[in-house]
C-alpha cells in the first residue's frame, strides 16, 4: 500500500524552527532494510503526478552549500518515455557496431517502469562553492528521492547507463553543456519482493583521528 501525497506534512516557511531532530525507529528501519529493486522487477502502478511532484520537493531538502540548487528534475513517464527513448535511438542510429537490438533497447529504456525522474547535477559559477560539493548535493537529490519513494510504498532505483555518459544523449534529452546527469531513479512497483545483495561493511573502513 502507498501513501497519498497529502500524507508528507507541509514544509515550514523560511526562519521557522524545525525540529528535525528528533528519534525516529520506523526512519532508522528504513536505512537499514532500503533495498532498491532489480531494474526487470518494475510493474505498475507509478506515482501519481501529485506523489512525484511531493516526492521531488522531498529530494530539494538536501545539503546544498550556498543555497544555489545545482541541480533539477525531468519527470519522464508516460507518452514522454517512448519519446526520450526515440530521442536516445536517433543519436546511436548510425553508429558503427549499432544493430536492431541495440536499438530496440535504447527506445525500451524508460519503458522498464512506470515512471523516471532524470536528476540533473547543474552546477553554477560560485566563489565559494566548488563545483564538486555541487555534484555531491545533486547526488543526495538522488537518494532523497529514492528513499522519499521507497517511505511513499515504491519501488525505487538509482542507475545511470550509457546516456549519463555520452553527451549527444544529455543534449537529447534536453540538457545543456554543462549539466551532467546524476541519475537516473525509477519509480514503479516490484513484481516480485526485492532480495538482499552482497554489500560494502564499514569494516576495514572506519579510522579514528
Amino acid at each position: 500500500m502507498t501513501l497519498p501525497a497529502s500524507a508528507i506534512p507541509a514544509a515550514p516557511k523560511e526562519n521557522e524552527p524545525v525540529n528535525a531532530v528528533n528519534e525516529n525507529a520506523a526512519m532508522l528501519a528504513l536505512l537499514a532494510r532500503r533495498r532498491s529493486t532489480k531494474i526487470a522487477h518494475f510493474a505498475e502502478p507509478g506515482p501519481s503526478p501529485d506523489q512525484i511532484d511531493a516526492l521531488i520537493a522531498l529530494s530539494t531538502r538536501v545539503p546544498d552549500h550556498g543555497k544555489i540548487g545545482p541541480w533539477r528534475f525531468v519527470v519522464i513517464d508516460g507518452d514522454a518515455r517512448a519519446r526520450a527513448g526515440e530521442a536516445l535511438a536517433q543519436v546511436i542510429a548510425n553508429d558503427a557496431g549499432v544493430d536492431d537490438a541495440r536499438l530496440a533497447a535504447a527506445r525500451g529504456i524508460f519503458l522498464r517502469a512506470p515512471s523516471c525522474v532524470m536528476v540533473v547535477s547543474s552546477p553554477k559559477p560560485s566563489p565559494k562553492v566548488p563545483e564538486w560539493e555541487q555534484f555531491m548535493s545533486a547526488g543526495a537529490a538522488c537518494f532523497a528521492l529514492l528513499l522519499g519513494a521507497h517511505a511513499m510504498g515504491f519501488a525505487g532505483a538509482w542507475i545511470t547507463e550509457w546516456p549519463a555518459f555520452d553527451a549527444r544523449a544529455r543534449k537529447a534529452l534536453g540538457l545543456a553543456d554543462h549539466e551532467q546527469v546524476a541519475g537516473f531513479v525509477y519509480l514503479g512497483t516490484a513484481r516480485e519482493p526485492a532480495i538482499e545483495r552482497v554489500r560494502a561493511t564499514s569494516e576495514g573502513r572506519v579510522t579514528r583521528f
